[in-house]
């Protein structure tokens, strides 16, 4: 899979821009401030339906046009596939292929993508929901009933906590727990069948970046020693008191250890950023293993806070990926691939192609 071309219309500053875009590598140089990083937010919004950077959609619609549109074509396998997003402020509308059904979802699924951004340290440094966001993302690409089965898990956590806040009797709730944790169940297997595939390749590649021994160790949201319905019914008094279901797969973790330390205990943001792109770089690797798809990564400023060794890591690294690649750079002689890239000129909001 690779994105082919791109039109853009009213995304912050790129009133009217359209690309074509190399299968494999593709540089986006020029100066601060210029449209680089709306690109790529642009080409994010198409996979996710929301801004890689946590804007709400007024934010990203460029100031006086009424919404935003954009428009791609994407080749998979031997046939290309249409991809369309536009929002309004007030809704947001999707089409795969014509089909403006499948939501979020379908974007997702027919433009497979993964971030490398200024703000990747979070994954390391930040709280339990970023991996499992990222957790999540691996799952929801190679077990086709996850999501699915997250979505039923979401409805009956969402039900529980109101039961929880109405302060509902005890038989009442317990006739929600049995749901709660045939959903949780099905969530928590098919996590954890993901991470005992996807963690030897993940701690491999980050091993190899980070030139150091990178671990995982999962925990699942309650006692491993005990039932989750035994754990609920030992905390349902503290469920009812703080009015939400304190256990669960809402409430697991992924720990990352560095050489016997908690990853997030790494001083330097350089570091955090280094081993966060090295989870991104091992997880696309592993999805495209497991889907037998090639994704599209997106590296935003790669360079920013990274000495020249953690920024060839990096290079290096995601370049020996098979995935498209697009990356954004404030100086081009910063960055090197193994073959010629397409290479394009950012400048207030307007991009050409030029040769490199």
């Amino acid at each position: 899979m690779f994105i082919r071309s791109i039109a853009i219309s009213g995304f912050r500053c790129l009133t009217e821009v359209k690309l074509e875009f190399s299968p494999r590598y593709n540089l986006i140089y020029g100066a601060n401030a210029s449209g680089k990083t709306s690109l790529l937010e642009a080409l994010a919004y198409l996979g996710r339906g929301k801004s890689f950077r946590g804007a709400p959609a007024a934010s990203v619609i460029q100031h006086g046009a009424k919404e935003l549109v954009l428009f791609a074509s994407v080749r998979s396998g031997d046939k290309d596939v249409a991809i369309g997003v536009r929002n309004g402020r007030q809704s947001l509308e999707t089409r795969v292929d014509g089909d403006g059904n499948g939501g979020l979802a379908a974007l997702a699924a027919a433009f497979p993508l993964q971030v490398i951004d200024p703000d990747v340290h979070k994954l390391v440094a930040g709280g339990p929901e970023e991996r499992r966001r990222f957790l999540d993302w691996m799952v929801f690409h190679v077990e086709h009933e996850y999501l699915q089965d997250w979505r039923r898990f979401r409805r009956v956590l969402k039900q529980r906590n109101a039961l929880l806040k109405q302060r509902v009797s005890i038989r009442e709730l317990r006739g929600w727990d049995e749901e709660f944790v045939l959903a949780s169940e099905r969530v928590h297997r098919q996590r954890e069948s993901v991470l005992q595939r996807g963690v030897p390749v993940i701690e491999r590649i980050a091993g190899e970046m980070l030139g150091g021994k990178v671990t995982f160790s999962y925990r699942r949201g309650w006692s491993e020693d005990e039932s989750l319905d035994e754990c609920l019914r030992q905390h349902q008094e503290r469920d009812f008191q703080l009015g939400g279901s304190q256990i669960g797969p809402h409430r697991a973790e992924v720990v990352i250890q560095t050489d016997e330390r908690r990853a997030k205990r790494l001083v330097s943001r350089g570091q955090q950023k280094l081993l966060a792109s090295s989870l991104i770089i091992g997880g696309t690797q592993f999805v495209q293993e497991e889907s037998g798809r090639r994704l599209c990564l997106l590296l935003d400023d790669p360079a920013a806070e990274l000495d020249s060794d953690s920024l060839g890591r990096i290079l290096r690294a995601a370049t020996s990926l098979d995935s498209q690649l697009i990356l954004t750079s404030l100086n081009p002689e910063l960055i090197s691939f193994p073959e010629k890239p397409r290479v394009f000129h950012v400048e207030h909001g307007n991009i050409r192609a030029v040769d490199s």
